[in-house]
């Protein structure tokens, strides 16, 4: 059986919005899968639309995902070079011999002589405005020229493109994996460029050639290029390999939350969410998008949310790990439909991933993320304690700082207004006497500290309810934060008395203004 070889092959012109970050996740599952490899391969031949820096910026998203691909610019295999821009001289030899075969042409028109014919047909009332089967005839190109008038412009190096020439009133059928039998008929197309005039091919030439001969088994595709399937298989036939043509998927859209058609940056910009993996600063605008790792997502809950847009495994389980995902991922089980997305199921996977994380693991990118608000950790011990404790409460990675940066910044401003209304002396005199016992308490620890401020409640006749937001409070400044006594134990004997100190003096500015 012939091994299985998927691709993934973006063009460097921009961010990766995720509905690309998908097709790669579902190619890399299928090689995973099937013991394959996945190859990346950088579609760069429309030069007018590069972006400097975007192809660096499509690989640093693929590794962050954790879907680092077998091959590809700078993982060099058999395959190589891996940008279609290096396999430039490749491509003229198809095409003319798609031209010797008589499956394509020489084109010498202008472009202002092709507007000039679509306004023609505008005026005519006609709909359909492509250069094809109905126009050709009576355009400038290898159909309608002499030969030696061909041979001549060729031989000057005349201004041309070639084009495969699209027989009317014919039927391409073939399989698609997700949407089964598809057929489409041949009046629809128009005769497509293959190869432009500076000598690149486009896209359609370029795929078919690189995916012969770097040996694809399948390829999975955004359903946008459902269109031109029927010309990549004629062009498959055409040059003599069908026999090697890879399978076919077309994946669903991912589409916009409030309604139909298919997401894009600009809703992410409208409706406060990321559309791209990483951060992409727009080199032409300025402009600097979010990604949802600078948002705060783990890459597994990313990938995890990413891979149940559009497919399941046919239970309920949402759940997934990496090793999962590629155990249970199956090509046939991609739904047909579009899938909406959803940025507050994303931020659920986000949480339940960062609730099942061990403290360790999250350690690293927590310290970062103090660091960057100008706190260094110096304790492990200690702050292993504080992200087990308050993970359970954190849904994007900074919410640990909103969570826990009390424990190391002494709150200056506590929300007194939420004490002040149930406020007496009674409670007053509870903790002066909360503090005088916390002074003499010499194991200090969550149980120890618990039982004490539950005895002189008792012995006060206060309900421990009704003192705990007060300390909660002075401790941590706001009605937020895991346990109560949890935090005293992590802030320590000295900390925790300091603070409820504080707090009192503030009570008692209060009663007196």
């Amino acid at each position: 059986m012939k091994k299985v070889r998927v691709r993934f092959a973006p063009s460097p012109t921009g961010g990766l919005h995720i509905g690309g970050v998908r097709t790669a996740l579902y190619n890399y599952l299928f090689a995973k899968k099937n013991k394959g490899d996945f190859v990346l391969r950088i579609e760069d031949t429309d030069q007018n639309r590069y972006v400097e820096g975007a192809e660096q910026y499509i690989m640093d998203c693929l590794n962050w995902c954790g879907i680092s691909p077998d091959e590809g610019p700078g993982l060099e295999g058999d395959c190589g070079p891996y940008r279609q821009s290096e396999r430039k001289n490749l491509y003229k030899k198809y095409a003319e011999e798609l031209v010797k075969k008589g499956y394509a042409y020489y084109a010498f028109d202008t472009p202002g002589e092709i507007e000039d014919l679509r306004e023609k047909l505008k005026a005519e009332g006609e709909n359909n405005l492509q250069y094809g089967y109905h126009v050709r005839d009576v355009m400038r190109n290898s159909l309608t020229l002499p030969p030696e008038e061909t041979e001549a412009l060729l031989k000057i190096n005349f201004p041309h493109v070639v084009r495969i020439k699209i027989e009317p009133n014919e039927f391409i059928a073939f399989n698609d994996l997700i949407r089964g039998n598809i057929q489409m008929e041949t009046n629809s197309l128009d005769d497509k460029v293959l190869l432009k005039a500076d000598g690149m091919p486009t896209y359609h030439l370029a795929v078919v050639v690189d995916d012969y001969l770097m040996n694809i088994t399948h390829v999975f595709r955004g359903e946008e290029w459902m269109s031109s399937a029927p010309v990549h298989i004629l062009l498959w036939k055409y040059l003599g390999w069908e026999g090697s043509m890879p399978k076919w998927a077309h994946l669903p859209l991912i589409l916009k939350p409030d309604g139909n058609g298919k997401l894009s940056k600009r809703d992410g910009e409208r409706l406060g969410f990321p559309v791209f993996a990483l951060e992409w600063k727009d080199p032409k605008t300025g402009d600097l998008l979010k990604g949802f790792k600078e948002y705060g997502f783990l890459p597994k809950a990313f990938i995890n949310m990413l891979s149940l847009l559009g497919w399941n495994d046919g239970t309920e389980k949402e759940m997934f790990t990496m090793d999962e995902l590629i155990e249970k991922f199956s090509i046939e089980r991609v739904h047909s439909s579009g899938a909406k997305f959803n940025f507050e199921k994303a931020k659920w996977f986000n949480h339940e991933w960062i609730k099942r994380a061990n403290a360790s693991s999250l350690m690293p990118i927590v310290k970062q993320l103090f660091l960057e608000k100008g706190i260094e950790i110096q304790d492990e011990t200690k702050f292993h304690s504080i992200v087990e404790l308050i993970k359970d409460r954190c849904t994007l990675l900074p919410d640990f700082w909103e969570q826990g940066h009390f424990f190391f910044v002494s709150p200056h401003e506590i929300d007194i207004s939420a004490i002040v209304p149930k406020w007496n002396n009674y409670k007053n005199l509870f903790f002066i006497e909360l503090i005088r016992t916390y002074q003499l308490t010499e194991i200090w620890n969550e149980k120890e500290i618990e039982n004490a401020f539950k005895e002189i409640a008792a012995v006060n006749q206060l309900k421990p309810g009704e003192l705990m937001l007060p300390l909660r409070i002075m401790l941590v400044g706001g009605k937020y934060g895991p346990g109560v006594f949890d935090i005293a134990a992590v802030l320590g004997k000295a900390e925790t008395i300091k603070r409820i100190e504080y707090g009192l003096s503030l009570l008692s500015e209060k009663q007196v203004n």
